[in-house]
């Protein structure tokens, strides 16, 4: 069997979609940590809380990605790790990710996002540097979207 060119499809998938402006996603989505963390008052529950939504979408989104991306289904765990990299990022956030790390029974991986579109104008105070997960709605997402492809997944930034 051929491989998938999944670069190919996650850039033609993404111009395809309709877009929403960038840095009006950025800032609506700061303004959305910056309320739930004045509605918490504790990080840790910002972070589950984050991760929550993030599932939330996740669920809803791998419908979407079916009916649009074009890329058809995944023989395993590792392509369908592939597609959600290079697809799934490409296509609703318009960045590339690549998995890395695999270990030898390919049931772990690492996710490399080039340019997180999360992270564009954010400087977190001192005192939540060590502790506040600020994308962990991506952590959320691709434990949603996996999870309705029938794979359980942990994720968590590192």
């Amino acid at each position: 069997m051929a491989a998938k060119n999944y670069q190919q499809i996650g850039d033609l998938a993404f111009r395809k979609l309709d877009r929403v402006n960038g840095d009006l996603f950025c800032l609506t989505y700061g303004a959305l940590v910056t309320q739930l963390v004045k509605d918490y008052e504790n990080i840790e529950e910002v972070n589950k809380q984050l991760e929550k939504m993030g599932w939330n979408i996740g669920v809803r989104i791998i419908d979407e990605y079916f009916a649009k991306s074009g890329a058809g289904r995944c023989s395993d765990f590792k392509d369908a790790a592939e597609a959600m990299a290079k697809v799934g990022f490409k296509m609703f956030l318009g960045v590339n990710a690549r998995t890395v790390n695999w270990n030898p029974t390919s049931t772990e991986f690492s996710l490399i996002i080039e340019d997180n579109p999360l992270a564009d104008y954010v400087e977190l105070p001192e005192a939540f540097a060590r502790t506040m997960w600020y994308s962990n709605l991506l952590v959320g997402v691709i434990r949603g979207a996996f999870e309705m492809v029938q794979y359980r997944v942990e994720a968590r930034f590192v």
